[in-house]
C-alpha cells in the first residue's frame, strides 16, 4: 500500500480532532451534573410524599443560576486554550427530543392572513371566496397558500377585475410598489409583490420567533423554514413546561390599547334587542317534546309548528349589574366563543344603533375561580372603512419587563417610544376627561381596563396588570420585546417528549449499543483470528471517528440516530467480510500471502464489490436524508457518515494493521480451526430452484397484497392519517379495552365519527391512545381541551394525588401520565404520505439507473429493482398480516419508511455484490455459459452474503430487544427486510437478470441457450 505515512498522519489527525470534539459533551455534562446536584441540595426533594411543581420550578431557577455563574467566572481550561461553559455547549454533542426530552413543532403562519392585511377592503366578495377555494385547494395539493389563491382568484374573479384594484392590492402600502396604477398594473406584477411582500412577513415571523425562543433560555434550539412555503420548524431539546412554550409560540403579540363604551343603558338595550333578534335563526328553534330518545334530533329541527323558542345570548351570559370599566356581562369560560360567533352575526346589523358601530367585544383574561365566569367587554375604537379600530397599537413598545404592582403582585411594565408617549398623553389625557377606562388588549383578550385618575400621563410608561404568575408575566415581557407576529401562527405537527422517557431512551440505546458491539467483536474474532481483530480494532476507531464527525458538523444524535449506527457496526463489518473472503479465495488458488493481501485490496479482486454495495445503500441513505424530518433525518445522517467512516477504516487502517503485522514477519491464516473450510467448494445449483423461489415469493407476495387490500390493510399512524397520539403511563397494569372504554363517553364529536385507538406499549402499565378527535381544529386551547378531555377519562385510572397539571407537565422524574404526545394536522399528514411515495419511487429510479450505469446491461437493473419491489411488497404484506396481533407497534409511519429505503439499500448491497462476481467470472472465464457464471458467482459470495447477513442480524436483534419500544416496529421491519433481501438477491434478482438475458447479449464469449 502507497502513501502509508500520509495515511496513518490523516488517521491520527482524525482520531485526535473526534476525541477533542467529543471532550465538550463529557465536559458540560459534568457541569450539568454538578449543577443538578447543587439545586437538589438547595432545594431538596422530599423523602415522602410527591414532589410540588413549585419546587420543581425553583430547582430549575438554582440549576440555571448555577450554570450562569460557571459560565461567567470558571472558564474551561485546554491548557493552550480555554472555553467558557456557554461555548463548549455549542460544541457537544447535540441529542434529540428523544434522547433528551423536549418539544417539536411544525408552526404554518397563515398566509391568508398576511394578504386579509395587504388587501384594501377584505370584505370584497371575490377576495373572501379565493381565500376559502385557496382552503380547499391546499387540502390536495403541494403548492405554496399563495399560488393556490392566485389560482383561486384566476378561476373565480369577474372579468375586468385584477388584483391591482383599489379594492384588493392596490393600496397606500403597496401602490408605490405596484408603480403604474390600479388599471394598467398587470396582475403578474402584482403576484410578483404579493410573493416578495408574504416572504418577507413569513422571515419576519422566524426572526420575532427566534427573539422569543432566545429569551426562553432554551439551550441548543433549532429554528428553520421548510422551503419556501410558511412553515417553520422549532426544535426545543431540553424544554419541559409544554403548555407555556405553546403558548410562547402561537401567541401573535397584537398589543393595542382601546377606550371601553361605558354608556351601559345603551349596551344593555342593545344586548336585549340582539336576543331577540337572533331568536329569528333557525338554529335556536326546538319542537317541544317528551321523547327522551328524540331530544337529539328535534334541538337542530327548523320546523316551527309548537315551538319553544330558546335565549341566544341570555342563555350564555348575564348582563352585569354594575356596569363597571366597560364590563357588559359575565359568561362561563366555556361559552365564550359561541357568544362572540352570535355577537358578530351579520343579522345583528339591522338593528344595531349608529353609536355602537365603532364598538368591538371582547373577553377578560381573568376567570372567577369560583363560578368560573369571564367579563364581557365593550371597546369603542375608531372608525376605519367599516371596521373599528384601536386609539394605539402595541409597535410603539420599546422596551418590556416583568415587575411588581403596589400589591406586590406581578405586572409587566412597558416603555414606550416618542410617538407613542405623545398617543399615551393624549390618549390617556381623553379618558381621564370622560371618566372612562383603557382597555390594554393583547390578542383580542382584555387584560386589564384601568382608569385614569390623576390627569394625562406623560413619558409613555405604563403597566400590563392581570392576576398573572412570575413565569406569565416574563414570558409576556418576552414576546412584547421581541414584536408581534405578522400572522397568527399555528401547530401543524408537534412531537412533545417528556425528559424521563428521554433517559430511558438513552439507557435503552446504549445497552442495544454495546450488546450489539460486544457481539460483532466477538464474532469476527470467531471467524477470521488475528486478523479479525485487526477488523475490531478498524470498527472502534470507526465508532469513534462516526461520533467525532457528528459533534463537529453540529449533528443531532437521535434514538433512530443510535440504531443507525449499530446498523453501521453490522454493515460496516461487510467491507472486511469482502476483504478477508478475497483473501482467502485467493490462498485457496496457490497465491502467496501477500499476493492475496495485494489483490484483496485492489480494485480487480474486492474493492469495487465494496465501493458498489457501499454506493448504493449511500443513495438511498441521502434519498432519506432529503426526504425525512427530525428523527428520520439523524437516522440518515448517521447512516451516511457511517458509510463514509467504514471505507475509511476498513480499506485503510485494516490494511495499515494487517502490513505492520506481517512486517514484523509474522503470517496471518484469517481464518479460525472452525471456520477454515466453512463454504469452502459449494456447488449449489440456484438456478435449478429458481422456479420455486417464484412460486414462493409469488404465494407470499398475493397473501400479503390479499391482506393489504381486502384484509387487515396497514396500520397506519398520524404521521400519513392525522391525529393526536399520546403514550400514558399509569403506576400499575392498565386494560386497553376498559380505558377505551372510558375514553369513548370522553370523545364525542357531534355527528362526526372519532376513531380511537387503545394499545399496550411496552410494559403493560403504559398504553399508546390514538384518536382523531378534532383533528381539523389547531390552536392551543383545542389541544389543551383535548388533554383535559384525556385526564377526565383516564382519572379513574391514575393516582388519587394527580391533578391535571403533573398529569401533562414534563418533571425529569415523571413516572405517570403523559409521557410522550404527538400531534399531526391533515394537510401535512398528506404532505408527509406524498413524500414518502417520492422517496421511495426516487430511490428506485436512482438506483436503477446506478446499477445500468455501473453493469451497462438493462438486465442487472431490472433484477435489481424487481427484487426491491419484491423484499418491499413481502415486508408490506407481513406488517398488514401481523400488526393487529403482535404485542408491539406497528405503525405504517415515517420511521416505516426509514426501514423501507434502508431495506432497500441492503438489498441492493448484497445484489452488487454478487453481480460484481458475475461481471468479473465474464470477463476471466468467456468460454463459460451463462448457467456456470452465475451458479459460481452466487456459490463464492455464498460465505460472504451469510456472515454479513448473520451479523447484521444479531446486530438488529440487540437493537430489536434492548433498544426501546418507540423503535421496536422499526427494527422489526429491518430484521424481516435483512432475511427477505438476503433471499431475493439469490433466489430473485439473480435470476431474473438470468431469464431476461438474450443469447450473446452480455458476453459474446457465452455459447448457452439461456432459457433453460
Amino acid at each position: 500500500m502507497q502513501n502509508k505515512g500520509l495515511i496513518k498522519l490523516f488517521a491520527l489527525l482524525f482520531g485526535l480532532v473526534s476525541i477533542y470534539q467529543l471532550s465538550f459533551t463529557f465536559i458540560t455534562n459534568k457541569i450539568e451534573n454538578d449543577a443538578r446536584a447543587y439545586a437538589v441540595a438547595q432545594v431538596p426533594k422530599p423523602t415522602d410524599g410527591e414532589d410540588t411543581k413549585e419546587n420543581s420550578d425553583k430547582r430549575a431557577l438554582v440549576e440555571k443560576t448555577y450554570l450562569d455563574s460557571i459560565d461567567r467566572d470558571e472558564p474551561v481550561n485546554f491548557g493552550i486554550t480555554s472555553f467558557t461553559y456557554s461555548e463548549a455547549k455549542e460544541k457537544e454533542l447535540n441529542k434529540g427530543l428523544d434522547l433528551k426530552g423536549g418539544i417539536n413543532v411544525i408552526l404554518q403562519i397563515s398566509v391568508r392572513d398576511i394578504l386579509s392585511g395587504l388587501v384594501g377592503e377584505s370584505d370584497n366578495e371575490t377576495f373572501k371566496k379565493a381565500l376559502d377555494r385557496a382552503d380547499e385547494l391546499q387540502k390536495d395539493s403541494q403548492e405554496d397558500y399563495l399560488e393556490s389563491f392566485f389560482r383561486a382568484f384566476d378561476e373565480l374573479k369577474p372579468e375586468g377585475l385584477k388584483l391591482a384594484n383599489p379594492k384588493l392590492f392596490y393600496t397606500a402600502s403597496l401602490q408605490d410598489e405596484l408603480k403604474e396604477n390600479a388599471y394598467n398594473t398587470a396582475d403578474d406584477v402584482v403576484k410578483n409583490v404579493l410573493r416578495r411582500k408574504v416572504d418577507q412577513s413569513i422571515v419576519s415571523a422566524k426572526e420575532v420567533l427566534n427573539k422569543r425562543i432566545d429569551q426562553f433560555g432554551v439551550t441548543q434550539p433549532n429554528i428553520q423554514r421548510l422551503g419556501t412555503s410558511g412553515r417553520i420548524l422549532i426544535e426545543l431539546p431540553g424544554a419541559k413546561d409544554v403548555i407555556r412554550i405553546e403558548k410562547l409560540l402561537q401567541t401573535t403579540a397584537e398589543l393595542e390599547f382601546w377606550k371601553t363604551y361605558n354608556n351601559t343603558s345603551v349596551l344593555a338595550s342593545y344586548i336585549v334587542s340582539a336576543n331577540e333578534k337572533l331568536k329569528e335563526l333557525p338554529a335556536f328553534a326546538k319542537k317541544d317534546t317528551t321523547e327522551e330518545d328524540d331530544v337529539d334530533a328535534l334541538a337542530t329541527s327548523t320546523e316551527q309548528d309548537t315551538l319553544n323558542v330558546v335565549n341566544p345570548l341570555f342563555d350564555k351570559m348575564s348582563l352585569a349589574q354594575n356596569g363597571r370599566g366597560g364590563v357588559i356581562a359575565v359568561a362561563k369560560e366555556e361559552n365564550k366563543a359561541a357568544i362572540l360567533e352570535l355577537l358578530n352575526n351579520p343579522i345583528l346589523k339591522q338593528i344595531q344603533p349608529a353609536e355602537l358601530r365603532n364598538v368591538r367585544f371582547a373577553f377578560g383574561k381573568e376567570v372567577d375561580p369560583v363560578s368560573r365566569t369571564v367579563d364581557l367587554y365593550a371597546l369603542a375604537g375608531n372608525r376605519k372603512g367599516k371596521t373599528a379600530t384601536p386609539q394605539m397599537r402595541g409597535d410603539v413598545v420599546d422596551a418590556a419587563q416583568q415587575s411588581y404592582g403596589n400589591d406586590m403582585k406581578p405586572v409587566v411594565t412597558m416603555q414606550m417610544n416618542g410617538i407613542g408617549a405623545k398617543q399615551w398623553e393624549k390618549l390617556t389625557g381623553e379618558v381621564y376627561e370622560e371618566r372612562g377606562n383603557i382597555a390594554v388588549v393583547l390578542d383580542n383578550i382584555v387584560y386589564s381596563a384601568p382608569g385614569v385618575t390623576n390627569g394625562a400621563i406623560s413619558g409613555g410608561n405604563t403597566e400590563i396588570s392581570g392576576q398573572f404568575t412570575i413565569q406569565e408575566a416574563q414570558d409576556l415581557a418576552n414576546v412584547l420585546r421581541a414584536g408581534k407576529l405578522p400572522a397568527q401562527a399555528e401547530i401543524l405537527q408537534s412531537e412533545v417528549v417528556g425528559p424521563s422517557l428521554g433517559q430511558e431512551a438513552i439507557n435503552s440505546g446504549l445497552m442495544s449499543f454495546l450488546i450489539a458491539l460486544a457481539l460483532v467483536l466477538v464474532w469476527m474474532v470467531f471467524y477470521y483470528g488475528r486478523a479479525g481483530l485487526f477488523a475490531d480494532v478498524a470498527l472502534v476507531f470507526n465508532i469513534l471517528l462516526i461520533f467525532g464527525v457528528l459533534a463537529n458538523l453540529g449533528a443531532v444524535l437521535t434514538l433512530p440516530g443510535i440504531a443507525g449506527i449499530v446498523l453501521t457496526i453490522g454493515m460496516s463489518v461487510d467491507a472486511n467480510v469482502l476483504l478477508f473472503e478475497r483473501v482467502r479465495e485467493e490462498l485457496a488458488k496457490g497465491r502467496t500471502l501477500q499476493e492475496s493481501i495485494s489483490h484483496a485490496f485492489s480494485w480487480k479482486g474486492a474493492m469495487s464489490s465494496i465501493f458498489d454495495a457501499n454506493i448504493t445503500t449511500g443513495l438511498t441513505a441521502l434519498i432519506l436524508f432529503l426526504f425525512g424530518t427530525g428523527p428520520i433525518k439523524g437516522f440518515a445522517t448517521t447512516l451516511l457518515i457511517g458509510i463514509a467512516t467504514s471505507l475509511f477504516t476498513a480499506i485503510f487502517i485494516t490494511r495499515l494493521l494487517i502490513d505492520w503485522y506481517l512486517g514484523k514477519g509474522k503470517t496471518l491464516a484469517f481464518s479460525t480451526g472452525a471456520t477454515k473450510n466453512l463454504f469452502r467448494n459449494m456447488n449449489i445449483e440456484f438456478l435449478k430452484k429458481r422456479k420455486i423461489a417464484y412460486i414462493i415469493s409469488g404465494v407470499v407476495i398475493a397473501i400479503g397484497l390479499y391482506s393489504i387490500t381486502l384484509g387487515s390493510g396497514l396500520n397506519q399512524g398520524v404521521d400519513f392519517v392525522g391525529g393526536r397520539s399520546y403514550q400514558v403511563r399509569f403506576e400499575g397494569t392498565t386494560s386497553p379495552q376498559d380505558v377505551r372504554a372510558s375514553l369513548q363517553n370522553v370523545f364525542v364529536d357531534g355527528e362526526n365519527a372519532v376513531s380511537l385507538e387503545v394499545k399496550t406499549f411496552g410494559d403493560d402499565n403504559q398504553l399508546k391512545i390514538t384518536t382523531n378527535y378534532k383533528v381539523d381544529e389547531t390552536g392551543t386551547e383545542v389541544d389543551n381541551d383535548i388533554k383535559r378531555k384525556l385526564f377526565d377519562g383516564l382519572k379513574s385510572y391514575l393516582p388519587s394525588t394527580m391533578d391535571y397539571d403533573k398529569f401533562v407537565d414534563g418533571a425529569e422524574d415523571k413516572t405517570v401520565g403523559i409521557m410522550q404526545s404527538i400531534k399531526v394536522g391533515p394537510t401535512i399528514a398528506d404532505d408527509i404520505k406524498k413524500a414518502s411515495f417520492w422517496a421511495v419511487l426516487g430511490s428506485l429510479v436512482v438506483v436503477f439507473l446506478y446499477i445500468l450505469l455501473r453493469f451497462r446491461r438493462w438486465q442487472f437493473s431490472l433484477g435489481a429493482v424487481i427484487a426491491v419491489f419484491h423484499d418491499v411488497l413481502i415486508v408490506l404484506g407481513i406488517f398488514s398480516l401481523a400488526w393487529k396481533y403482535l404485542p408491539f407497534t406497528m405503525e405504517i409511519n415515517q420511521a416505516f419508511i426509514a426501514a423501507i429505503l434502508t431495506v432497500i439499500g441492503y438489498s441492493l448491497n448484497d445484489t452488487v455484490v454478487v453481480f460484481d462476481r458475475i461481471r468479473e467470472f465474464m470477463n476471466e472465464n468467456s468460454n463459460w455459459k451463462l448457467r456456470k457464471v452465475v451458479n459460481s458467482a452466487l456459490n463464492s459470495t455464498l460465505s460472504r452474503t451469510l456472515n454479513t447477513s448473520l451479523t447484521t442480524l444479531v446486530v438488529l436483534l440487540a437493537i430489536f430487544i434492548f433498544g426501546g419500544e418507540s423503535i421496536r416496529g422499526f427494527m422489526f421491519a429491518l430484521i424481516v427486510g435483512v432475511v427477505v433481501g438476503t433471499y431475493s438477491s439469490m433466489f430473485i434478482a439473480t435470476p431474473i437478470m438470468y431469464d431476461t438475458v438474450k443469447k450473446g447479449d452480455i458476453n459474446k464469449g457465452l455459447g448457452e441457450d439461456t432459457k433453460a
